[in-house]
């Protein structure tokens, strides 16, 4: 394969399936996963989470590095853990989290 299928959207949709321990809901869904950079194989993820004294930040960083690496032409990835922008649910989060999240 001499042209990678792999882009920005195409990873945050692998990436949905990884849950907040705590809220049962999707990191991408949640408007954690702030970008996603591909360069080749590589992937370089800037996120964030919900406060930054979370206590599952390391798990958190960990299950997308891990879900990344699973993707068949994912070979490389970094996480990186930001907090600007700060995190806000009402203009982050998807519809479906702020209904969920009562926020509207």
């Amino acid at each position: 394969m001499s042209e990678s299928s792999i882009n920005q959207e195409v990873l945050l949709e692998w990436l949905r399936p990884v849950q907040d321990p705590e809220m049962f809901m999707s990191l991408v869904d949640l408007g954690l996963i702030y970008t996603v950079h591909v360069q080749g194989t590589r992937v370089d993820v800037k996120m964030t989470l919900t406060s930054p004294g979370c206590p599952s930040a390391d798990y958190l960083v960990q299950s997308v590095k891990n879900r990344l690496l699973e993707h068949p032409e994912v070979k490389e990835a970094d996480v990186m853990v930001v907090f600007d922008p700060k995190w806000d649910p009402r203009t982050m989060a998807s519809d479906e989290v702020k209904d969920r999240l009562g926020i509207w």
